[in-house]
C-alpha cells in the first residue's frame, strides 16, 4: 500500500471512528486497515490514534495529520481527474427523503450509472440530521430552510407547496374561502400536526397573502412526524395538510385530495444538497451534484426557474415531503 492509499485508509478510520467500519467502507480486510495505520505511525514516529475496545479517536497529532491528508488526497484526485482522464469511481453514499428519491432521483438513476459505471450507489432514506463524517455519508439531500453549521449546502430546487384536504373533510367543515375563515368563530377546521424532529414542536400552517406570510395553528387531533403518514392521514379526512405538490399530484388527479385556498399557498420549500465543509469533494460527488440538478430541472413539481446553484453554509431543518 503506497502512501496515498495509507492516507486514505487513515482518513476513513478517523471519520468513522472505527477500524471495522473503515474496512467495510473501503472493501478491505480489517487487518489491512490496522496494518496501514501502524505503518503510518511507525514512519512518522508519532501516535495518530487513541484506541480502546469501543472507541477510536485521533490524537492531537492525528487531527493535524488528518487535515493534511484530506488536502493532499483532494489535490491528487483533482490532478488525476484533470490530467489523467480518470473516471469517477468508488462507493457513493447518499441520504435522502424516500419520497424525494422515488420521484426525482430513481427514475434517472439507470442513466447515471450507465454514464459512470465504476460508481457504486448506496441510498439511505431518512429525515433526521445525520453526522455525515461519523456515519460515512458523502452527502445528503434535504427539504426545508437551512441553518448555519459546519456543512456546505448547494440549492438544487424549489418545491411548490400546497394546502389540501380530503373531499369528505371539506364536506363536513366547509371549504374555506379566506384564511380568516379557518379560525373564525364556530369553525370546525383542524390540521394534521407535523412534528419537527429538530424542535419537537408542531409546525404551523403557512399562507401567503398580499406578499406577506401568515402562520396559523389549528387544533390537531392527530400528529405525525413522517411525510407518508401525513398524506395518509389527510386521505382519511383527518384534517388539513401542507405538502409539496409533487407528493400528492396523483391524489389530486384521482380526487382523493382537493386543494384548499390555492390563492394563498405556502412559500416554496428549498431542496439542498449538503456535504461536510472539512471534506474535499471527490469526483464522484461532483458528478452526482451536477446530475441531481439536472434531475430536478427535468422534473415537475418545482416552484419556479430561479437560480438553484446558490451556495451557502447550512444545516438542515426538517421540511414536509
Amino acid at each position: 500500500m503506497d502512501r496515498f492509499d495509507s492516507m486514505r485508509v487513515f482518513a476513513r478510520v478517523v471519520e468513522r471512528r472505527s477500524f471495522t467500519l473503515a474496512a467495510q467502507d473501503l472493501g478491505l480486510p480489517r487487518s489491512t486497515v490496522t496494518d496501514a495505520v501502524k505503518q503510518l505511525e511507525a514512519r512518522l514516529g508519532v501516535r495518530l490514534l487513541q484506541r480502546t475496545t469501543r472507541h477510536v479517536s485521533p490524537t492531537l497529532d492525528g487531527e493535524a495529520y488528518h487535515r493534511r491528508c484530506l488536502a493532499l488526497i483532494a489535490d491528487l484526485e483533482d490532478a488525476e481527474a484533470a490530467f489523467g482522464g480518470a473516471r469517477p469511481k468508488g462507493l457513493l453514499r447518499v441520504d435522502v427523503h424516500g419520497t424525494l428519491a422515488r420521484h426525482f432521483l430513481l427514475p434517472g438513476l439507470p442513466a447515471f450509472l450507465t454514464d459512470y459505471p465504476e460508481i457504486e450507489f448506496y441510498l439511505s432514506e431518512g429525515d433526521r440530521l445525520v453526522d455525515l463524517i461519523r456515519e460515512g455519508i458523502d452527502c445528503v439531500l434535504r427539504v426545508g430552510d437551512l441553518k448555519d453549521s459546519d456543512m456546505v449546502g448547494r440549492r438544487v430546487a424549489m418545491l411548490e407547496e400546497v394546502t389540501c384536504a380530503a373531499p369528505d373533510y371539506l364536506d363536513r367543515t366547509g371549504r374555506p374561502q379566506t384564511i380568516d375563515a379557518l379560525t373564525a368563530e364556530g369553525s370546525q377546521h383542524r390540521m394534521i400536526g407535523f412534528r419537527s424532529s429538530a424542535t419537537g414542536t408542531l409546525m404551523p400552517l403557512e399562507f401567503t397573502q398580499d406578499n406577506e406570510i401568515r402562520h396559523i395553528t389549528l387544533p390537531a387531533t392527530v400528529a405525525v412526524n413522517g411525510a407518508e403518514s401525513l398524506v395518509a392521514a389527510a386521505r382519511l379526512g383527518l384534517g388539513l395538510v401542507q405538502v409539496p405538490r409533487y407528493h400528492i399530484e396523483d391524489d389530486l388527479a384521482q380526487g382523493r385530495l382537493a386543494l384548499v385556498l390555492p390563492g394563498n399557498p405556502p412559500t416554496p420549500s428549498p431542496v439542498s444538497l449538503l456535504y461536510p465543509r472539512t471534506r474535499q469533494l471527490s469526483p464522484r460527488v461532483r458528478v452526482f451534484i451536477d446530475w441531481v440538478i439536472r434531475a430536478f430541472t427535468g422534473s415537475g413539481g418545482l416552484a419556479s426557474s430561479e437560480d438553484v446553484a446558490q451556495e451557502s453554509s447550512p444545516q438542515t431543518c426538517n421540511g414536509t415531503l
